[in-house]
């Protein structure tokens, strides 16, 4: 049986960073943001809005994002953001039919959760939202 390690909410939610482990890779804050209300369907905002929480979390993109249109069905169209990282990368995918947003962020360095979730809901509005937070080593 798989060995697991876990961070109670409790914990996290009481710190401005996710907490340093010796035996961690990485961090991976997930947050589904649903009805976001404002600027999900503008790319000019959804690069902004990258290349400001970028600086305001401290790190440094790798190369270009791709932030593009697209689906395979129109029930799930949307707005794509990719952006590898120095330490990782970033993913985001807003659903045009409604503004759901499905936000990913892995890095090996901390990073501070609530400035990420503070800047989701100044940009984008979300009428709630729900988060985990995973701290990973295989």
């Amino acid at each position: 049986m798989a060995q697991t390690e876990t961070i109670s909410k409790t914990e996290l939610t009481n710190s401005k960073e996710i907490p340093q482990r010796e035996t961690s890779w990485g961090y991976h804050l997930i947050i589904d943001a649903k009805g976001c209300t404002k600027n999900f369907d503008k790319p000019e905002v959804l690069k902004t809005f990258l290349n400001d929480l970028l600086v305001r979390i401290d790190m440094n993109a790798w190369g270009d994002p791709w932030i593009t249109h697209f689906a395979e069905k129109p029930e799930i169209a949307g707005w794509t953001v990719i952006q590898a990282l120095t330490t990782s990368s970033l993913t985001i995918h807003f659903l045009d039919n409604n503004g759901d947003c499905y936000f990913d962020l892995f890095s090996c360095k901390t990073f501070d959760i609530e400035m990420v979730k503070t800047m989701i809901k100044e940009y984008f509005d979300p009428i709630s939202m729900k988060d985990q937070y995973l701290v990973r080593q295989a």
